[in-house]
């Protein structure tokens, strides 16, 4: 069975298929990740990609096999291996394209990350979540840049150090995922989202990622402002940018729909 199934459109679906061992990944599934975010973030016919699961759980983390191998690792082993995973996450993380996090059961340490690197997430009301790493004598360094982004610093204190199991009310309150509902309404959600994706400038989208990922916590001082007045004359001149206004004077629909 691939560890991986894609179905390539104008909205992309990316689905964990290892349900067996609850989605967890080791080096052949970060290698796949990697390829396939790389490749649909590449491909002009996507706009927007959806990362999904097969089976009760989203994600569970590392592969206990995979983590059985590594025990016997040696220092410059284990670096080369978490730059893999840390390369996998900044793929993600920095895709093209918008990504959209269809979490249909629980997600466990690793797998907070590959929640926290979409950009939109959509739960399933009975999905728990567990940051679980200090359990085992580890912590979840590799994720961590994306995951205190995801919940925020206060919260991430608490569920970092206690490795506390939580419900998916509580990961909405702390916006770590911006919709939670039951399963029968996860696909009309997710679509929902994808549908306000693709109505929009793909252009856009794009260079407003790049926005989000330069402003946020940065230092409002004068580079960041001449930044944003260049972005912001950079892209009403853009053919998109043209496009957009007109066809909002004009009533009808822009060229991209």
């Amino acid at each position: 069975m691939a560890a991986l199934s894609i179905d390539v459109g104008a909205v992309a679906t990316v689905t964990l298929n290892r349900p067996e061992v609850r989605n967890a990944f080791n080096d052949g599934v970060i290698a796949e990740l990697t390829q396939a975010f790389t490749e649909l973030g590449h491909n002009d016919t996507v706009r927007a990609i959806v990362l999904a699961a097969n089976g009760p759980a989203f994600c569970a983390g590392a592969d206990l096999n995979w983590m059985r191998r590594m025990a016997d690792y040696t220092h410059a082993e284990n670096l080369a291996d978490a730059a893999q995973l840390a390369e996998m996450l900044r793929v993600i993380y920095t895709c093209p394209k918008p990504t959209v996090a269809r979490i249909q059961g629980d997600v466990y340490a690793g797998g907070m990350g590959l929640v926290a690197v979409c950009d939109m997430a959509v739960s399933v009301d009975t999905a728990n979540y567990c940051l679980s790493e200090v359990k085992l004598g580890l912590y979840p360094a590799t994720i961590s840049p994306y995951v205190i982004r995801a919940m925020g610093a206060r919260t991430a204190h608490r569920y970092f150090l206690t490795a506390e199991r939580f419900d998916a009310a509580e990961a909405l309150r702390m916006g770590f995922v911006h919709a939670v509902v039951s399963a029968d309404q996860i696909d009309d959600k997710v679509a929902e989202i994808t549908k306000a994706l693709t109505s929009a400038s793909p252009n856009a989208v794009r260079e407003c990622k790049t926005l989000l990922h330069d402003v946020a916590g940065a230092t409002i001082d004068s580079a960041l402002i001449a930044r944003t007045v260049q972005g912001i004359a950079s892209i009403r001149a853009s053919a998109e940018g043209k496009e957009g206004v007109q066809s909002f004077l004009q009533k009808r629909k822009p060229n991209w729909l």
